[in-house]
């Protein structure tokens, strides 16, 4: 009987132990739990910080829609994060000139010839963005900004 009481005495020591230690190691990995959950809550905020401050910047934002039409769609999205009227002046100059350009590139010699011009015009175009003003494209940047004012 003796030997019963031991064992049963064990057993619940062991019981004891074992819950002790999955509570410490519960209570453990809860606080590195939090601690890392901390650390990404900072991480996060500072780069949301970092974002907004670039989109906030429009003239980032005309810069970049001057890259290619990938370009053009980032910028177009930093530019709903955060309006900033000079990039979406620049957004509506791009949108337009690639569109002139991809209509001249069916028209076989002659467009051809004009998409030479619509070159001219977006150097010109990247120029005023790179100098920070805000310089229509001529003949056309008054209709860019009519046809798509809702961008």
């Amino acid at each position: 009987m003796a030997d019963n009481k031991n064992l049963g005495d064990d057993l619940n020591d062991m019981i004891d132990d074992t819950q002790k230690n999955t509570t410490d190691f519960t209570d453990s990995t809860q606080r590195k739990a939090d601690a890392f959950s901390e650390d990404a809550k900072r991480a996060a905020n500072r780069l949301e910080n970092d974002v907004n401050a670039v989109s906030k910047d429009g003239k980032n934002i005309a810069l970049i829609a001057h890259l290619t039409l990938i370009g053009w769609v980032i910028a177009l999205v930093m530019n709903n994060n955060t309006k900033s009227e000079f990039g979406s002046f620049y957004i509506r100059q791009v949108l337009g000139l690639g569109l002139c350009m991809l209509i001249l590139n069916f028209v076989p010699f002659l467009g051809w010839i004009l998409s030479l011009g619509v070159v001219v015009l977006w150097i010109m175009s990247l120029i005023g963005a790179t100098s920070g003003e805000k310089k229509l494209t001529p003949v056309l940047g008054e209709y860019f900004q009519d046809w798509f004012k809702s961008l």
